[in-house]
């Protein structure tokens, strides 16, 4: 059983950029005269707090560089600017779930791009 009806749409957003907006919902609901915030919501914000490492501007940018690369998805980008791998392995571990393996130049490629904002 579930408590939703339907799905309405399909959005995928970095880490940094829902820490923008869960910054916004805090600020709203500090606001409010009941200032308890839901036990998820909570761990929600102190999850982005913690990972979050670029700013949002930097972290969209990041992904529409990433998008250019021949073998980068959208879900991909987003995963690659959320970890910011450092080396081939780390990479690698982003890609274990594909059916293909990158070749050591489409890995540097990637991994140029990432070192512009890490």
């Amino acid at each position: 059983m579930t408590i939703f009806k339907e799905k309405l749409d399909d959005e995928y957003q970095t880490v940094s950029e829902v820490k923008l907006s869960l910054q916004n919902v805090e600020a709203e609901r500090a606001a409010e005269a009941d200032r308890d915030l839901r036990y998820e919501l909570a761990r929600a914000i102190e999850h982005v707090n913690r990972f979050a490492d670029l700013d949002p501007s930097d972290s969209r940018e990041l992904v529409d560089e990433l998008l250019t690369e021949e073998k980068v998805d959208n879900s991909t980008a987003i995963k690659i600017a959320d970890l910011l791998p450092q080396n081939r392995d780390e990479l690698r571990a982003v890609y274990a779930q594909e059916r293909y393996a990158l070749s050591g130049d489409e890995l540097d490629a990637i991994l140029n791009i990432v070192k512009k904002y890490a």
